[in-house]
């Protein structure tokens, strides 16, 4: 289970290992590329993978043309279960209501893309042909 309480001496933690508990990144390496390549800032702020987070502090990231803003509740060096990391942020508003329409403008994106499911049958192929040699 997640240590849900400030590192023992300090009350900070490295911003890699916040993520990785976090469960934003599925390893600490991926998370530091993230934090190098600046998708990841620190109440508005580029830092580095070894930047202390403190509780409060507001993380801005984005992931995979989605983006997620943050606030830091608790802090954690271990990685849990999803409902343990859930409870070391909480997301803004905002941020989830952009974050829904990116999504739903994806899958109707997706609704309307042409299905192609791989090479031509040869009637289909046919089709093709006659439909080039029309012109």
């Amino acid at each position: 289970m997640a240590q849900l309480s400030p590192s023992p001496a300090t009350g900070r933690i490295r911003l890699d290992k916040w993520l990785w508990a976090a469960r934003f990144y599925k390893t600490r390496s991926l998370a530091a590329q993230a934090i190098e390549a600046g998708q990841v800032k620190v109440d508005d702020e580029r830092v580095k993978p070894a930047h202390a987070v403190k509780v409060g502090a507001m993380i801005a990231m984005r992931k995979q043309s989605l983006s997620w803003i943050v606030e830091v509740v608790a802090l954690s060096d271990r990685r849990g279960g999803a409902p343990d990391a859930a409870k070391l942020y909480k997301e803004t508003e905002e941020s989830i209501r952009v974050r829904e329409e990116a999504i739903a403008a994806r899958e109707a994106a997706l609704a309307n893309a042409p299905v192609i499911s791989g090479r031509p049958t040869k009637r289909q192929r046919r089709k093709l042909q006659e439909f080039l040699d029309e012109a």
